[in-house]
């Protein structure tokens, strides 16, 4: 039975919460009380890191299953990839949901489930998690009264639903407000903004269970050297010389390559098999990245697909397995990185529109990694009520 959470007596409720359907903050373990074909839902559309995404409280959408799906998936817009007739950008990277609500572990605030949609096929893959939407969680939680605001600075523990792994946000609340104006900047993103830091612990291993899923670093499939790894994102690595690529290229011009994207498909089948991610055909993960030297000074030049379609730029915890690569002897990445020993590293991983900095603490045996920390930025851009068609 929904209930409402009073996380913070005596502040007036944010002013775009008012008047809204159903704001409450808790779960509703069942289908939401009075939900009908064509009623408006509550959603804020926000930018996270790189990517966008509409944001729900899990109170205010059905319960999880097949009517949650076919309400997001008319929300954003499916059966058509420009995704016309919803709120979905038509791309990989601005064709997401996450789902919020205040969580029941005691090690976490909220819990954030995401979804990636994939619009041609009308369908919405859990499987992954997305550490550029992840920096949105923590400023929409807190804005929706979830989490009650410091001054100056807020924590926020987010439970990753998907892969069952945590972090921890910081976001900037001078005043005990949600601020999103700052002088951070982050390749992808124009302007700058308020940082977000995000701080991940024990994430090795999220999806495959365990950081190298085949038990090897390097391994060979269709007779191309590959690496298979989990921090965080399950990452296929190639080097782009094997394809007969530079890496360098630009997205357009990987993405007209067919025959590219032919063997880049092949051994992304064979690898999620390998990886215990089962049949991949229509999954999103593991992620294929090219990696090249890098030219711009980092540690590495990458060309991620997600998964038939070149990124932009990468995504964060992709980035985190890539950075995790090229500190591991005898992976495809260490052999063309700069070599670094120290306990902690700070990696530069280049991309088409600039670079994204990890840092990397390792633990205390080989191959082990104790903590892993970035900077993201985050922005709420609309807030307010996508309608719902009243036939989905």
């Amino acid at each position: 039975m929904a209930h409402q959470v009073e996380v913070n007596p005596g502040r007036p409720a944010p002013p775009h919460t008012r008047g809204m359907t159903n704001p409450s903050l808790a779960s509703a373990p069942g289908s939401v009380p009075g939900r009908r074909a064509g009623q408006d839902v509550p959603c804020v559309l926000m930018r996270g890191g790189t990517s966008k995404a509409a944001y729900f409280l899990a109170a205010d959408l059905p319960a999880a299953g097949a009517a949650r799906d076919r309400l997001l998936l008319a929300a954003m817009g499916h059966g058509e990839p420009r995704q016309i007739d919803g709120i979905g950008g038509g791309a990989p990277l601005t064709t997401k949901v996450a789902i919020v609500s205040a969580s029941a572990d005691p090690r976490a605030d909220v819990d954030y489930l995401f979804g990636q949609v994939v619009a041609a096929e009308s369908t919405i893959d859990y499987a992954p998690t997305c550490g550029n939407i992840l920096a949105g969680v923590g400023p929409f939680a807190i804005e929706r009264g979830i989490v009650p605001a410091a001054d100056g600075r807020t924590e926020v523990r987010i439970r990753m639903v998907n892969t069952d792994s945590f972090c921890t946000a910081i976001v900037c609340t001078p005043g005990g407000v949600v601020s999103y104006d700052g002088d951070t900047r982050i390749s992808g993103v124009p302007g700058t903004a308020a940082p977000v830091l995000l701080s991940f612990s024990d994430i090795a291993g999220s999806s495959c269970g365990a950081l190298l899923p085949t038990g090897r670093v390097c391994d060979s499939v269709d007779g191309v050297a590959v690496t298979c790894i989990d921090n965080g994102m399950p990452v296929v690595l190639i080097r782009a010389a094997d394809l007969g690529a530079s890496g360098y290229e630009t997205p357009q011009q990987l993405d007209a390559d067919a025959a590219l994207k032919a063997r880049l498909e092949s051994i992304r089948l064979q690898a999620g098999q390998m990886m215990g991610l089962g049949d991949v055909a229509a999954r999103v993960v593991p992620k294929m990245t090219l990696v090249a030297p890098a030219r711009d000074g980092g540690a590495i030049c990458t060309r991620t697909f997600i998964p038939r379609r070149c990124h932009d730029a990468i995504g964060v915890l992709g980035a985190v397995s890539v950075a995790t690569a090229c500190l591991l002897e005898g992976s495809v990445a260490a052999a063309i990185a700069p070599h670094a020993d120290a306990r902690e590293n700070d990696l530069s991983i280049e991309h088409p529109s600039g670079e994204f900095t990890v840092r990397l603490t390792r633990g205390e045996r080989p191959g082990e990694f104790s903590a892993v920390a970035l900077l993201r930025t985050a922005r709420a851009l609309m807030r307010g009520q996508v309608a719902i068609p009243g036939t989905y």
